[in-house]
């Protein structure tokens, strides 16, 4: 829980590195969040005639900015741009290609965008 408390404290912040560990943590209890949410609606009943999860997509809203961050400081590890997250756009094929590089591991000691956030303390 750690790593997704810390990657919201830093919801804004798009230089610097991200470690694989930090995005995919952060991946992760958003999926678990996205599912308890879509069970609480079911539960509740909240707009039953709809297909999408009202609370999910205000959930995702919410969220838009802390993960563009996190993706971008994620490519910064492997010494790419963050303008490589415009792959988003491209439903297949970017997709693949972002999740080839997010589980990249990332460039050993300091590259252009700061110090190794996997062995560097600050």
């Amino acid at each position: 829980m750690n790593w997704y408390l810390s990657t919201l404290k830093k919801y804004a912040v798009f230089r610097g590195r991200a470690q694989r560990k930090e995005y995919w943590m952060f991946f992760l209890y958003n999926m678990i969040i996205f599912f308890l949410l879509g069970v609480i609606e079911a539960i509740v009943g909240i707009s039953p005639e709809l297909d999408e999860s009202i609370l999910a997509s205000i959930y995702a809203l919410l969220l838009l900015l802390p993960s563009l961050a996190v993706g971008v400081r994620r490519l910064h590890d492997i010494g790419k741009s963050g303008w490589w997250m415009l792959l988003a756009l491209i439903p297949v094929i970017g997709t693949i290609i972002l999740v080839f590089f997010f589980i990249k591991d990332g460039d050993m000691g300091t590259n252009q965008y700061g110090p190794n956030p996997k062995w560097h303390v600050a």
